[in-house]
């Protein structure tokens, strides 16, 4: 076993393809730990009887949502070149989960998902039938209002609106709505555009099964700073 004092933490980004939007979060979790053993890079275990490599992920995503960055920390046992490091894990991973760029990050850093605190979003509906003035004053009146409670499963949750939808661009182009969200997470939770979409339909009279299905991709991710500028992960 490796000294602790000598391991590294290599930060890596993915794609989650579009192909891929309904592969849950798990699948995408034991697939990557799978490429991560095909690949002979040096990666550490855990303690545990079942000697888990030692990863981190960035906050799952939607079931449905296509990524352009997801992140994953996986800790070394040894420094490789970081292309090097990349390019064997490149090789070992389907390529619709296939990483496109890697480098080393602090080893006293919070937990990948923790840090994470700030995603922006694409969001894409038909727009046929669909008020485009009456959806964005729905999100600022679900902003203005606060606390925003939903059904998630069986379970009633809650997320704070404003602080987590922190702004919004609607546009028109080829009888599409193009919705950018920028949001923020914290320890009480996540803004998911579902979420937020449903909300602001529902408040326009649209529920349920007329409410429009979206395309959603996660288009960035940050660490929000205490000076609220937005640190690069990489």
């Amino acid at each position: 076993m490796s000294d602790a004092s000598t391991q590294k933490r290599l930060r890596v980004r993915y794609r989650k393809d579009g192909r891929l939007a309904y592969l849950g979060h798990l699948e995408v979790l034991n697939t990557i730990n799978r490429s991560v053993r095909r690949s002979d890079v040096p990666f550490a275990v855990g303690n545990g009887f079942a000697r888990r490599i030692r990863l981190q992920f960035s906050q799952a995503l939607p079931v449905g949502a296509s990524s352009e960055c997801e992140f994953y920390d996986l800790t070394l046992t040894e420094e490789l070149e970081p292309s090097r490091a990349l390019d064997m894990l490149r090789r070992a991973t389907p390529s619709a989960l296939a990483p496109d760029e890697a480098g080393y990050v602090d080893r006293s850093l919070p937990a990948l998902e923790a840090w994470l605190t700030r995603a922006d979003w694409h969001v894409q509906l038909p727009a046929q039938g669909v008020d485009v003035s009456g959806l964005g004053e729905s999100f600022s009146a679900l902003k203005s209002e606060g606390v925003l409670s939903y059904l998630r499963g069986e379970k009633r949750k809650t997320i704070d609106v404003s602080s987590a939808l922190v702004s919004w661009e609607i546009s028109l182009m080829d009888d599409a709505l193009h919705i950018e969200l920028a949001t923020r997470s914290s320890n009480d939770g996540s803004l998911r555009p579902q979420v937020l979409l449903n909300a602001a339909f529902d408040r326009l009279g649209v529920a349920g099964s007329d409410v429009p299905v979206p395309r959603v991709a996660r288009i960035g991710q940050w660490h929000e700073g205490e000076d609220g500028l937005l640190v690069n992960a990489l």
